[in-house]
């Protein structure tokens, strides 16, 4: 199913991204006249963006990526099905406007258009794939030495996990960035607000919650000449090897906040590194969502994670159509508690929700944080000092799954069991073709491997 077009490539193109090129090329053709000498320093200064997986996601990003920055352009597209290309195609050529540069031979399918995305000339690779390929797709990217943006999560099992920590060493060493679709760490509301809570400000964190409880998501009606494979990957949200479960592909935006709150930054620094818990308990299941068309997931988990200070914090995770939604976060100090989102609250008999000691004022004309993480890669990639932050989502993906691993056995699960599991939920072959829907997960029978 791979597309017999072949990536266009120039072999004189240089690294445009290093600034020293920029500057010898403008020192070069100064004595020409300024003018030229600008337009090809901006030239040089070009990013060229690759897009794979064109779903919504997948366009929303290249939007966020394209439009609020300059010299920022789309010039490859790879997704699994033909039709896919055709729908992003037409949407982001009429949104994006001229920062649409993508042709016809630089557009690809098949298990394999990443790797021809990833050879069409471009510096800059955003996955938006269904998250169980993301490993592989990361691995190559920096192989060719490409800058990243993958959405969240960025595995589905350990031993993905596990290679974009090997990955991450990789961004490192080749000075190439990597930034996530974790928005609220660009977000000025969380930052503002946890850089409060890592100054002290509620006092030691003994306790939190965090919650993404939500009604159904979308099901795609199996057609005629699907195979099992074709039917799976167009409903991924519903199989573990490709979603990961919906705590994974969805609560780690929660889990996320509560191990960036109990980090222990160095001193001096912005709070960004890594926290992360170590065990969790829990539990889950499958009631509203039980026909095989909902593949194997369950649509509810609670569980309960343990932080190394003895601090406790209750997950709840719900899919699940008439019931109350709740999409937040919150953590409890000595001193005083907050909603990470961008308020701070003082001790009490109960915490009053209508009256902050402190609240954090959005300017209506600022970015959205889909926008912001953006704004905030290419800024870094054009200083020459590119962000990093594969191993924190590397660590808040295998949070995830280490509570997915506790409600699927009913067993408690600690960071080093989950981080050493050899569980892999890929198929050994991707190929369209038959491919069995695993059995629902059963507390106390399903084993920890």
């Amino acid at each position: 199913m791979s597309s017999p077009n072949k990536p266009s490539a120039d072999p004189s193109r240089r690294d445009v991204l290093k600034t020293t090129t920029a500057i010898a090329a403008a020192a070069t053709f100064a004595s020409l006249g300024s003018n030229f000498a600008h337009a090809a320093e901006a030239k040089s200064d070009t990013i060229r963006v690759g897009l794979v997986g064109c779903g919504g996601r997948g366009r929303g990003a290249a939007g966020d990526c394209t439009l609020p920055n300059e010299r920022v352009v789309l010039v490859a597209m790879g997704d699994m099905f033909p039709d896919r290309i055709k729908e992003a195609k037409s949407q982001l050529s009429e949104s994006l406007g001229e920062k649409f540069q993508v042709k016809d031979e630089n557009c690809f399918t098949g298990f394999d258009a990443y790797k021809k995305v990833i050879a069409s000339d471009v510096d800059l690779v955003i996955f938006a794939t269904p998250p169980g390929f993301r490993p592989m797709h990361i691995a190559a990217a920096i192989e060719a030495d490409k800058h990243v943006f993958a959405e969240k999560p960025v595995a589905v099992d350990a031993p993905g996990v596990r290679s974009v920590i090997e990955s991450a060493k990789k961004f490192k060493q080749k000075n190439k960035a990597f930034v996530t679709g974790a928005q609220r760490r660009h977000q000025a509301e969380y930052i503002e607000t946890i850089k409060r809570i890592h100054d002290g400000q509620i006092g030691e964190l003994v306790s939190g919650n965090c919650y993404w409880n939500q009604g159904g998501l979308w099901k795609k009606e199996r057609e005629p000449g699907w195979s099992d494979m074709e039917w799976q990957l167009r409903n991924w949200l519903y199989f573990t090897w490709l979603s990961g479960d919906h705590i994974v592909e969805q609560h780690i935006h929660q889990l996320d906040v509560m191990n960036w709150l109990f980090s222990r930054p160095a001193a001096g620094s912005s709070g960004s590194e890594s926290g992360h818990p170590t065990k969790a308990y829990g539990m889950g299941g499958r009631q509203a969502r039980t026909d095989a068309a909902y593949g194997h997931i369950y649509d509810h988990f609670a569980i309960e994670y343990e932080y190394p200070n003895g601090a406790r914090v209750l997950s709840m995770a719900r899919q699940q159509d008439g019931t109350d939604p709740r999409v937040s976060e919150w953590i409890v100090g000595t001193k005083g508690a907050a909603d990470p989102a961008g308020s701070l609250y003082a001790v009490g008999r109960a915490f009053d929700h209508d009256n902050p000691t402190w609240s954090y004022k959005r300017r209506k004309d600022a970015p959205s944080p889909y926008q912001q993480e953006h704004i905030d890669m290419i800024a870094s990639i054009r200083k020459g000092e590119p962000l990093n932050e594969a191993q924190r989502i590397a660590e808040s993906t295998l949070t995830a799954i280490m509570g997915r691993m506790s409600a699927y056995t009913g067993k408690e699960v600690t960071w080093e069991q989950a981080m050493n599991s050899q569980e892999s939920l890929m198929p050994d072959k991707l190929q369209l073709g038959p491919i069995a829907t695993p059995a629902v997960a059963m507390p106390g029978k399903t084993q920890l491997t």
